[in-house]
């Protein structure tokens, strides 16, 4: 049940950070999936030893670990998005 849960809300966190760099149009569903927990996975990498805040890859879903990942993944749009195009948009 949580890897549905986990699933889920990668997927709507994925498909936020898509909004967001204006990517929606090119991205699929499981491409937004990908790209939420991915994006939690640096996250949790990067940001969260940081902030002292968990991700979603971690079982914790609270607000704080909601916004880390959002951040994460909006991050590697934005690294995609410069490998691809040249700019971060």
């Amino acid at each position: 049940m949580n890897f549905i849960v986990w699933l889920v809300v990668g997927g709507v966190l994925g498909w936020i950070a898509s909004l967001l760099m204006r990517t929606d149009a090119q991205q699929g569903v499981l491409l937004n999936i990908v790209v939420g927990i991915v994006g939690a996975v640096l996250a949790g990498w990067f940001i969260s030893p940081l902030l002292g805040v968990p991700t979603i890859n971690e079982g914790v879903f609270s607000l704080a670990s909601l916004l880390v990942s959002l951040v994460g993944a909006v991050i590697l749009l934005a690294i995609v998005n410069l490998v691809r195009r040249g700019t971060a948009r």
